[in-house]
C-alpha cells in the first residue's frame, strides 16, 4: 500500500507502536510528524536519516490546547494533515480504592482527551481536503477488562466509543475513524519488564512470557510493533475505504476468549 503524498500526525511517536507506524507510512511514502515529550535514541535515529520525511515537535498533549499547535506544526512542516494517530498513553496500576487521583486524571488525559483535541481540530481540514484517516490505538483491554488498570481501561474503553462516534460522524464524508486493539506487544517497555518478573516469579524467560505476560493470550505470541504498524498502513489504503467505526483486535486471539 503506498501513501505517496500524504502527511500523518503521530502522537506518542518516540517509541513503541508509534515509531513503528511512522517508519511504516515513510517506507510507503508518507511524511510524518511525531510528537512527544522528550526523544529516544530510535526516534533521533529516524529523524537523523530521513529529515526531508520526518519532524519531531516536543509537546505534551495533555495539554487541551496541544491539539491545536500540533496540527499547526503539521501544516507548517508539510502543508497538509491527511491521518491522525493517536496512540500517545500511559499506565498505572492499583486497587480502585487507592488508586491516587492524580494519576487517575493523567491517565484520562493522555490516554482519551488528547485524541478528542487532536481529532476536533484535524476533522475540519480532513473535510476541506476531501480525505482522511483517524487511528486510534486503543487495546484488547478496549475491549476487556483486567483488576487494577481501571483508569486504562476505562480510557480504552472510552476510545473504542470516540471512534464509533467519529465514524458515524464522517460517515457521509471520505474520511474513516477505527480503533486499533493491540494485545501484549513486545516493545522495549516490556522487554525491560522480563527480568523483574523472572525474579518475581522465580521463572525462567521463556516460562515469564508464557505463563505470566501471555496467560491471556491464546497465541502465546507476542504481537509486534511492525504488525501494528502494517495494520494501520492498511487502513489508510483504498482497501480501508469502508472500514469505518470498528475496532481491529491485534492480540492473538485475547478476545475470542
Amino acid at each position: 500500500f503506498r501513501l505517496d503524498g500524504k502527511t500523518a500526525l503521530i502522537t506518542g511517536g518516540n517509541r513503541g507502536i508509534g515509531l513503528a507506524i511512522a517508519r511504516l507510512f515513510g517506507e510507503a511514502g508518507a511524511t510524518c510528524v511525531l510528537t512527544s515529550r522528550s526523544q529516544t535514541p530510535g526516534l533521533a535515529a529516524l529523524l537523523e536519516a530521513h529529515p526531508d520525511r520526518y519532524r519531531w515537535v516536543q509537546e505534551d498533549v495533555t495539554d487541551p490546547e496541544a491539539g491545536a499547535r500540533l496540527v499547526a506544526a503539521t501544516c507548517e512542516a508539510f502543508g497538509r494533515l491527511d491521518v491522525l494517530v493517536n496512540n500517545a498513553g500511559n499506565q498505572h496500576v492499583s486497587p480502585i480504592d487507592e488508586f491516587p487521583v492524580e494519576k487517575w486524571d493523567a491517565i484520562i488525559a493522555i490516554n482519551l482527551s488528547s485524541a478528542f483535541h487532536t481529532t476536533a481540530v484535524a476533522l475540519p481540514m480532513m473535510r476541506e481536503a476531501g480525505w482522511g484517516r483517524v487511528i486510534n490505538v486503543a487495546s484488547a483491554h478496549g475491549l476487556t477488562a483486567s483488576p487494577y488498570k481501571s483508569a486504562y481501561i476505562a480510557a480504552k474503553h472510552g476510545i473504542v466509543g470516540l471512534s464509533k462516534t467519529t465514524a458515524l460522524e464522517t460517515a457521509e464524508d471520505p474520511i474513516t475513524c477505527n480503533a486499533i486493539c493491540p494485545g501484549y506487544v513486545l516493545t522495549d517497555i516490556v522487554e525491560k519488564q522480563i527480568p523483574d518478573t523472572m525474579k518475581e516469579y522465580d521463572m525462567s524467560r521463556e516460562e515469564v512470557i508464557k505463563n505470566v505476560m501471555l496467560k491471556r493470550q491464546p497465541s502465546k505470541e507476542f504481537a509486534t510493533v511492525e504488525q501494528l504498524g502494517g495494520t494501520a498502513t492498511f487502513l489508510c489504503s483504498e482497501a480501508g475505504d469502508q472500514i469505518t467505526g470498528t475496532t481491529i483486535s491485534v492480540d492473538g486471539g485475547w478476545t475470542a476468549l
